[in-house]
């Protein structure tokens, strides 16, 4: 097995995993990607997150006729900035392992390539979320030595509530007060 970072030609792939991971969440209508939106937001001048395959080895084919590989896992990841640490920091936004591929410590592999890219970043830390009913993804992160943040919450705003609170700001009337 082998950790690479994705490319263009794996978009098909990439999608797939995304599909998988969000019916593994219980959400599998909220998923909005594309090729076209991963494209223009991954495969671009100044990405906005990257993408990390975990794959057999047997997949790697050295002829003229590379066969794609079917990844077991991804991991999604982007870059954060600190102002308590004065350094980035990693985001971790999605870690899935196919089901039938689980326990084999493909995760953890992943989990240690995304420690190597934080460290050559000089990243004071690396944060995700995991949902409070996924006690198999506690526990592994536990054994990955994650700590469970209980003195935060995760505070999000969808995307009316972005365009309503912009528009609002530009009201001439809510400037004033």
């Amino acid at each position: 097995m082998h950790i690479r970072p994705a490319t263009i030609t794996d978009l098909p792939r990439i999608l797939e995993l995304i599909h998988l991971k969000a019916e593994f969440d219980g959400c599998p209508e909220a998923v909005e990607a594309t090729a076209e939106t991963l494209t223009t937001t991954l495969f671009c001048d100044r990405p906005m997150a990257h993408i990390l395959l975990a794959e057999n080895d047997a997949a790697t084919n050295t002829s003229a006729q590379p066969r794609p590989a079917s990844p077991l896992g991804f991991a999604s990841y982007h870059f954060t900035y600190s102002t308590f640490l004065a350094k980035p920091g990693l985001w971790l936004d999605d870690l899935f392992v196919r089901s039938e591929h689980r326990n084999r410590a493909i995760g953890a592999t992943l989990i240690q390539t995304l420690c190597n890219i934080a460290s050559q970043h000089s990243c004071g830390r690396i944060d995700w979320t995991v949902d409070v009913n996924n006690q198999a993804g506690i526990r592994f992160y536990q054994r990955m030595q994650g700590q469970l943040q209980t003195q935060v919450h995760l505070c999000r705003l969808n995307k009316p509530a972005i365009d309503q609170l912009a528009q609002s700001a530009k009201d001439p009337l809510l400037a004033s007060s």
